[in-house]
């Protein structure tokens, strides 16, 4: 008997090439996917903005990215001898006001300059909850462990998720008119919210999504959030705090992206460097033998060859100072 409840995935007309520049943004799914995409090689920027839940925060850094603006300044925050900006994770921190403000400008630059040429942008909607700051009156992507009775938490409505999105990704489009975008909702939970409150938050984002993917030809929906709650619903595809999945539904999960959007030659090549990256990974128990030495050079010729396509110097010169270990006195191994 089969006690798995599998979604039927159809590959994307849209495919994803080894050429296809990539930008991922949002909750700590889009750090995964994007890593995973990194990993094999993809040209990508990994949520850059470090981790940002609500799509209200999601849309504002956008904007200020390809519209060339400057964070707000009444946002900055000095917390514990660091100084932070509201719409920004706490990953983002400097020791002083200036070095934090040409900090987030470098990053906003940095991602107007991705932008115009991103493909396929990636985001991934965590939470539907957000915390406005009252003496601003503006609402934050993150609090920075400043006290709760300086913000005041809301709900947000499908509409507003919806017409917030909508804005951002068309005046997106302009600069970049052939972006193609793919919507994500994160499986994680937000247990601090209740699990049943939690359910509302995570409906008002599926929703969401779904109006956005009817209603803008160039927008998808990726069910990662099904993938782990409706197939492989289970708690041994969690980690041990019962909430993140674990690195086993991440595979899975990003593997499904793969058969979704990867075209065939895509497929192939990831399949290839992931047998080179077991190769990498490799710790021989005899390690100075012939046959490891052997080893080692076949895989440096493997990797020689994919230089004029990726950029994999960091591997080759691994691999070079393992040889270089073996054999100190014989540089002739070296192409």
């Amino acid at each position: 008997m089969d006690f798995r409840t599998e979604l039927n995935l159809t590959s994307s007309p849209h495919s994803i090439t080894r050429s296809t520049a990539l930008l991922t943004i949002g909750s700590c799914f889009a750090d995964v996917i994007g890593s995973r995409l990194y990993h094999n090689k993809l040209p990508v920027l990994v949520n850059p903005f470090g981790t940002i839940f609500n799509p209200i925060s999601i849309s504002k850094l956008l904007k200020q990215a390809f519209q060339k603006q400057v964070p707000q300044e009444e946002l900055y925050l000095l917390q514990q001898e660091s100084w932070f900006h509201y719409d920004f994770h706490s990953s983002i921190w400097a020791s002083s006001k200036n070095q934090l403000q040409n900090f987030t400008q470098q990053r906003l630059n940095e991602v107007y300059q991705w932008l115009q040429k991103t493909d396929v942008l990636i985001i991934t909607l965590g939470t539907a909850y957000v915390y406005r700051h009252l003496e601003t009156d503006q609402i934050v992507a993150n609090c920075h462990k400043t006290p709760g009775k300086f913000f005041k938490k809301e709900l947000l409505s499908v509409e507003a998720c919806t017409n917030e999105l909508t804005e951002v990704l068309e005046q997106i489009r302009v600069l970049r008119p052939s972006l193609r975008v793919v919507l994500t909702v994160s499986p994680v939970r937000h247990t601090r919210d209740t699990l049943p409150l939690n359910a509302v938050s995570k409906s008002v984002l599926r929703l969401a999504c779904h109006f956005l993917s009817e209603v803008l030809s160039y927008v998808d929906y990726f069910p990662a959030y099904e993938l782990l709650l409706d197939d492989l619903r289970d708690y041994r595809f969690y980690k041990s705090d019962l909430i993140h999945p674990s690195d086993l539904a991440e595979t899975y999960i990003f593997n499904q992206f793969s058969d979704v959007y990867f075209s065939e030659d895509l497929k192939k090549f990831v399949l290839e460097w992931q047998k080179i990256q077991q190769a990498l990974a490799h710790r021989p128990l005899q390690p100075n033998t012939s046959a490891h030495r052997q080893f080692l050079e076949k895989l440096l010729v493997k990797l020689t060859s994919l230089s004029s396509q990726i950029d994999v110097q960091t591997e080759i010169e691994e691999v070079k100072k393992r040889l270089y270990n073996l054999t100190p006195n014989d540089e002739s191994i070296f192409p």
